[in-house]
């Protein structure tokens, strides 16, 4: 049951509709959703008709009215289920799902010499749009040297101070063990919550299989050009889209700077470890869905993060995350990194890449011949299905899939190896050449994809630092620990189901 709340401008009910690159259409009195891109396609049962074709005119549809229309189904069910749709790509959602009644909930915030921060912080959440009798705040202070504690004394909240410097780690767990609430929620001193936050990331618990749940870490506003870089790119900017662990992704996680966890989920695993300075909440999420919990990520429920906005200490946290990816990926040696070569899109690349070097139109001539045959085997096969897809669409599909794996294939290559085209310059200035090229066509595929505000030229300059320091920090760590899986992936020719 959604609650409309007339009294807050941003409330509107939950609702759903369909995608633009999404299609209706009906098979065998089936109904079906065609996705453009990437080519997907769900058949659903019978019942589902009356909805979807009301989804047809680019409506959303209030959940009340969908379920109105689905009368003898759960409507916490129906809610999941297209909730489901959301994340495969089919639908969206706008508005918020309510509940009957709200879980209290602890919000837990590590903090270190942060007096201004906290207390923007420590603000922000008086503003919260939640039963203010179901929050409780527990501030862990890290032994600071200033008047933070001071600062968090002006605040009716919990303050547990340390008299020794312990790491965030530590704080968050401390501050679990002494919570009484049925979720937990953390969130950085160098964050603001949105005042819906809680509203709109506390309901996904609906699905009693989630162990935890994070929001949307957007940027505080800033005036320099780091910052518009950083609104667009954060590391701890996860996606536009919802996504789940049960989307077979092993590498899932959310930061810990905006997550719920169950509260029993969290002690069971004795929460965060504290021998981990850096990555302890994605070796968290990691632990979690060993135990058989699933991870989502909503990207509502927002926080705002103040960036490091200084180039030294940018690059500096980039290189810490670095240093990071081979120390859990050891820790966790069943995941394991994958670069997924498919059959279609490595030969016709190949053959392409081989006719540009050698000069020779035969090997043009065969790149096209392959990407025929491609999309005539895959229109065949769509048609046997008896899919509603013309040679045209499909063939969309496919080019838009091959230059999507070139693009994944220089980001990979920019991510891991652009260094080495400073090392081998002097001896291989063409294999120099290509990793840069790969480089600048990645930082190129992502200000299209971001569109931040800023020109070109800066974006590229920001992700060139980015890409370099990070690097640094995952070679830094390779060789620490004789250890180099992070850049030596297994190859595949199809994803893993």
């Amino acid at each position: 049951m959604n609650i409309i709340d007339p009294n807050n401008p941003k409330w509107e009910p939950l609702a759903y509709g369909l995608r633009e690159s999404v299609t209706y259409h009906e098979r065998d009195g089936a109904p079906i959703l065609i996705l453009n891109f990437p080519l997907k396609v769900v058949v659903l049962a019978s019942e589902w008709k009356g909805v979807l074709r009301l989804f047809s005119n680019r409506n959303f549809l209030a959940l009340e009215k969908i379920t109105s229309q689905l009368g003898h189904l759960d409507p916490d069910k129906i809610e999941n289920f297209l909730d489901d749709l959301v994340r495969k790509g089919f639908l969206e959602r706008k508005g918020f799902s309510a509940l009957r009644e709200y879980p209290l909930v602890s919000i837990i915030i590590p903090v270190r010499n942060r007096p201004d921060e906290i207390r923007a912080c420590l603000s922000s959440l008086r503003r919260l749009d939640y039963p203010s009798q179901k929050i409780e705040i527990i501030v862990v202070d890290d032994a600071s040297s200033d008047h933070t504690p001071d600062v968090v004394a002006e605040f009716p909240v919990t303050l547990i101070a340390l008299q020794d410097h312990r790491q965030a780690s530590y704080c968050r767990n401390l501050g679990a063990q002494k919570a009484g609430g049925d979720i937990l929620a953390f969130i950085d001193s160098d964050c603001l919550a949105d005042v819906m936050w809680l509203k709109e990331l506390v309901p996904a618990f609906k699905d009693f299989t989630l162990g935890a749940v994070g929001g949307m870490v957007d940027a505080c506003d800033g005036q320099k050009a780091l910052d518009r870089y950083e609104k667009v790119k954060s590391a701890l900017k996860i996606s536009a889209w919802f996504k789940h662990s049960r989307q077979g992704d092993n590498f899932f996680y959310v930061p810990a700077c905006n997550l719920l966890v169950q509260r029993d989920v969290f002690l069971k695993l004795d929460g965060f470890r504290e021998d981990l300075h850096v990555g302890e909440d994605v070796d968290f999420c990691w632990r979690l869905q060993d135990c058989g919990y699933h991870v989502e990520y909503r990207p509502v429920g927002k926080v705002y993060h103040r960036h490091r906005n200084r180039w030294l200490s940018f690059c500096r946290r980039r290189f810490d995350y670095g240093t990071s990816e081979p120390m859990l990926q050891q820790m966790h040696a069943k995941r394991i990194k994958r670069i997924v070569f498919p059959p279609g899109e490595t030969l016709f690349w190949c053959t392409l890449i081989a006719a540009l070097f050698l000069k020779s139109l035969l090997m043009g001539v065969l790149a096209g011949i392959s990407f025929g045959l491609h999309a005539l085997i895959r229109y065949k096969m769509v048609r046997r299905r008896n899919v509603p897809l013309t040679l045209l669409r499909i063939t969309t599909a496919i080019s838009r899939s091959y230059l999507a794996f070139i693009y994944h294939c220089s980001t990979f290559v920019s991510r891991y190896y652009l260094i080495w085209s400073i090392i081998v310059f002097p001896f291989y200035p063409a294999v120099a050449s290509s990793i840069v090229g790969m480089h600048l066509l990645a930082g190129l595929g992502e200000y299209y994809i971001k569109r931040p505000r800023l020109n070109a030229l800066s974006f590229v300059f920001y992700f060139t630092l980015e890409q370099l320091s990070y690097q640094l920090g995952v070679w830094w760590g390779c060789i620490r620990r004789v250890y180099f899986k992070p850049v030596n992936p297994q190859i595949a020719v199809k994803r893993p189901v």
